[in-house]
């Protein structure tokens, strides 16, 4: 099994990185753009068949480790 992680920036946190993107972007002709936010994707491999328990194991990981859950938010997928 593979779980993936996607963590961000909680709304209201100052994002500079973020900002720099959407600055870029408009930079680069991109007008559309309105506003980024930059976060990261863990990518975990799992021994065991059982999803919930997977999924009830990783989320223990982002609350102990992964993320820092004063400023982040995440979301885990369990993929088979």
């Amino acid at each position: 099994m593979k779980a993936i992680i996607h963590i961000g920036l909680k709304p209201g946190v100052l994002d500079p990185q973020g900002r720099a993107i959407s600055r870029s972007l408009n930079d680069l002709g991109f007008d559309e753009v309105v506003n980024a936010r930059q976060g990261k994707v863990i990518e975990i491999d799992i021994k065991g068949k059982d999803t919930e328990l997977a999924h009830k194991r990783v989320t223990n990981m982002c609350e102990k480790l992964l993320a820092n859950t004063v400023i982040e938010s995440y979301l885990v997928e369990i993929k088979k």
